[in-house]
C-alpha cells in the first residue's frame, strides 16, 4: 500500500490523529467512568432497524475477565495487547429475534459501527484503540460461551499509547477508494 496524501484540512482532529498503537503503557489504566463512557459511545451507534446487535465482554488487568481472555491471544497480539488498560471482546447477535430470519446480514456491519463509535470516544478521552482479530476464535468462544445467536467477532485493546503516533501513515487516496472496486484484480 502506498502512502496516500495527508488528511484534508477540515477532517476532525479526532479522526486525523487516530492510530492503532503496537505498545500500550501498562500504567495507563481505564477506570470505571472511562469504561462506562466507551460503552455509552457504542450504545449510540446506528444499526439496521435499530436492532443494536452488539455486545461486549470486557477485562482490565487484574480482573478475572482479563485473565479469561489473555490465554487466547495469538503471540503477535499478546506482545502488545496485554499491556492495554482494557481488552474488549466484541460480539454480534446474528440471529434476528421475533422474525423468521435466521441470520442478520447487517449484524457484523452494525457491530463495526459501534466499535468505531467506541474508538472515536477513546480518542476524545486521550486513549488509543487497536482493533484486532489475532486470537483463537474457537477457544475464546468456548471459554466465554455466548448465548445462542451471538458470535465473537473481534477484540479491541484500549489504553494509553506508549509511543507517539507515527509521523506518517499509509492510507489509500480517495481516488483509489472510488476506483478500487472497479479496477481489475492485481
Amino acid at each position: 500500500m502506498r502512502r496516500g496524501p495527508e488528511p484534508l484540512g477540515g477532517l476532525h482532529p479526532l479522526l486525523a490523529g487516530r492510530f492503532s498503537p503496537y505498545r500500550f503503557d501498562p500504567a495507563g489504566g481505564v477506570g470505571d467512568e472511562a469504561l462506562r463512557l466507551l460503552l455509552e459511545a457504542a450504545r449510540w451507534a446506528p444499526s439496521a432497524g435499530n436492532a443494536q446487535p452488539w455486545g461486549f465482554f470486557t477485562g482490565r488487568p487484574g480482573e478475572p475477565g482479563h485473565a479469561r481472555v489473555v490465554p487466547y491471544l495469538a503471540p503477535s497480539a499478546a506482545r502488545w495487547a496485554v499491556d492495554a488498560g482494557l481488552l474488549v471482546v466484541t460480539l454480534a447477535r446474528r440471529h434476528v429475534g421475533a422474525t423468521e430470519l435466521l441470520y442478520s446480514e447487517f449484524a457484523d456491519y452494525d457491530l463495526g459501527q459501534a466499535v468505531a463509535h467506541m474508538t472515536v470516544q477513546a480518542q476524545a478521552m486521550g486513549l488509543a484503540a487497536h482493533q484486532f482479530r489475532a486470537f483463537d476464535l474457537e477457544g475464546l468462544t468456548k471459554e466465554l460461551d455466548p448465548a445462542p445467536g451471538w458470535a465473537v467477532v473481534s477484540m479491541v485493546a484500549l489504553g494509553r499509547a506508549a509511543d507517539a503516533p507515527p509521523e506518517t501513515r499509509e492510507r489509500r487516496g480517495v481516488d483509489e477508494l472510488l476506483a478500487a472496486p472497479w479496477a481489475p484484480a492485481e
